[in-house]
């Protein structure tokens, strides 16, 4: 008589003996933690106001309006 293979008896599939799954686990707790040291540390330091009067990165350093938007004309 042959033996029967049995999958419900097969535990080389299981789902935690795969190591790309432990990987996937470990990189994703791994970024969680960044994330997590990030806030932390950015709220050791101030975010003080730089003392420039020009753009930043291309950025403006302080809000400036250009032409005053055009205005609705309401038909009588």
């Amino acid at each position: 008589m042959t033996a029967r293979h049995d999958l419900a008896a097969d535990t080389s599939s299981d789902w935690y003996r795969q190591p790309v799954v432990w990987l996937g686990v470990i990189v994703f707790l791994a970024s969680i933690a960044g994330c997590v040291w990030i806030i932390v540390m950015s709220v050791r330091y101030a975010d003080t106001p730089l003392e420039t009067s020009h753009a930043v990165f291309g950025v403006p350093v302080s809000a400036h309006s250009s032409r005053a938007p055009p205005t609705s004309r309401s038909t009588p």
